[in-house]
């Protein structure tokens, strides 16, 4: 097996003239790439950094971000993409809990400076520092059990768990990804989900391997994605259905040239079919990609091609098939296996499959059984491996593509002086998939607390996207079962009447 340094090794062997990024007006070949990558091995030693400690980066897309992901590990260390949505008490979390000793950051960090023991802005002193800094061997002594990033995602028990994945682990999902979308050195492909999240940079190492060109957009938005298909002459992009919605509204309202584009991929929550068919009406030229997943998983376990071609068969309800290389079983609670059509939880086994939850070795031990990750998503398999999504077994809301675990808002939301009990659960929402929502009872005697006020509240410790939408305050206590859980299920019911599935 291969580790971060062969892709960029195979690179500058057969196209180092090729172009590697391009970043606004900034255009590197592969040879620039590997050098860059190199001279990042020389800034980290003489910073002192040693092999398998953690480098963080706080920043939205651009050339530095692929390098720093993609040398970092190459040099033995470990990477940690941290989320540019949550809040700043969670980017302390995950920078105490993973120990990086340096941050590498576009923004002000804040209270995030007090974490680290080194602090450097992109991009001017970043590149300073690149410059200074001598060319180091990539891979040397690197081995595929090595970790490679540190991907840290919602915890169940409120604190977000860092996500092991290995070389192994990335590259062989990098492989699955490419035996069932070819890609090749005229690709362009357009990085427009951001790069924190496994599934953004998913293709980043497909594309060093087989010398495609890849194009930042460092903050999404309709219009500047399609101008950069158009500029760039794109061939492909992946997106959360949100993203995918904006472009295709832009472009049936200021329609750009985009018939470069072969395929268009979306993951990170399920995607309503009327939307799809915009899609195809809006960019004909391209195939249209399902991919489902979880960071657990780095993060491939399915991927269902050429969807524009089943919008009147039952199947584009599904999740499509698993990858090659990867299983997927359908489990009783009891580890069982089910028959086709039976709903269980879906369940996981390959060598995409996570090291493990950093420091946390109970929530590996839950997440991890016999070699197989449990999803938490629960779902059906059909006669021909197609995998069907229904529900969830975990509390967890995806939103807009983001994981949100309800015990993070619950916790939140314990915290005010005046909330006796609080149930957090996901609606169905127009825009962003699924919403945050809560039902909250008030300590006896309390007066003028509203529900505006919570969510207020909320927002000083929560990133935006887990803030509930609406909580509604309950005057009785809220229900629950004879041990005493809450009946979150009965509270979620009236938001999913009349809907086929409780996930959306």
């Amino acid at each position: 097996m291969n580790t971060f340094a062969d892709p960029l090794n195979h690179a500058v062997l057969v196209g180092a003239d090729r172009t590697a990024t391009v970043c606004g007006d900034v255009r590197h070949t592969f040879r620039e790439l590997w050098t860059r990558c190199r001279q990042l091995g020389g800034l980290l030693d003489r910073l002192g950094i040693e092999r398998g400690e953690r480098v963080a980066i706080w920043a939205d897309n651009s050339h530095q971000y692929v390098e720093v992901y993609s040398a970092v590990p190459a040099h033995g260390r470990t990477v940690v993409p941290l989320n540019t949505r949550h809040s700043e008490p969670e980017l302390v979390y995950a920078l105490n809990d993973s120990g990086a000793r340096i941050l590498l950051t576009d923004r002000d960090p804040g209270k995030l400076a007090d974490c680290v023991e080194h602090v450097i802005q992109i991009p001017d002193e970043f590149e300073s520092l690149l410059a200074e800094s001598e060319e180091v061997e990539l891979g040397v002594g690197v081995v595929e059990s090595d970790l490679a990033g540190l991907f840290y995602t919602g915890g169940t028990t409120g604190a977000s768990k860092g996500v092991m994945l290995t070389h192994r682990n990335l590259i062989a999902n990098t492989f699955h990804w490419m035996s069932l979308i070819p890609h090749q050195s005229s690709d362009s492909m357009l990085v427009m989900a951001p790069l924190f999240h496994a599934a953004g940079s998913n293709a980043v190492l497909a594309n060093i391997w087989t010398t495609g060109k890849q194009v930042m957009l460092p903050v999404f938005s309709g219009a500047g994605a399609l101008d950069l298909i158009e500029a760039e002459a794109c061939t492909g992009s992946i997106g959360v259905p949100t993203m995918i919605s904006a472009i295709v509204e832009e472009q049936m309202a200021r329609p750009r040239k985009t018939d470069s584009m072969n395929w268009l991929a979306h993951g990170g929550s399920p995607i309503a079919t009327q939307l799809l068919r915009r899609v195809h009406e809006a960019i004909p030229s391209a195939e249209l990609v399902e991919v489902y997943g979880a960071t657990e998983l780095s993060p491939l376990a399915t991927v269902f091609r050429h969807e524009e071609t089943l919008f009147e068969d039952d199947r584009i309800r599904s999740a499509g098939p698993p990858v090659l290389g990867v299983s997927i079983e359908i489990l009783a609670e009891d580890g069982s296996p089910l028959p086709l059509g039976e709903v269980g939880e879906v369940v996981v086994r390959g060598a995409n499959v996570m090291k493990g939850y950093w420091n946390k070795p109970e929530q590996t031990a839950e997440a991890i059984l016999d070699g197989g990750y449990w999803t938490g998503d629960l779902g059906y398999m059909n006669e021909e491996g197609y995998v069907y999504l229904v529900d969830r077994s975990k509390d967890m809301i995806v939103s807009g593509g983001e994981n949100v675990y309800s015990t993070e808002v619950e916790e939140v939301l314990y915290r005010h002086p005046d909330v006796l009990e609080a149930a957090v659960f996901g609606v169905p929402d127009e825009k962003w998939g699924e919403a945050v929502y809560a039902a909250v009872h008030l300590r006896p005697g309390t007066e003028g607390v509203s529900s505006e006020d919570l969510v207020a509240f909320c927002r000083e410790s929560l990133g935006g996207y887990k803030v509930p939408k609406g909580i509604d305050l309950h005057d009785d206590v809220l229900p629950k079962s004879g041990p005493g859980k809450f009946l979150k299920r009965s509270l979620r019911a009236p938001f999913w009447e009349g809907r086929d599935r409780a996930v959306n």
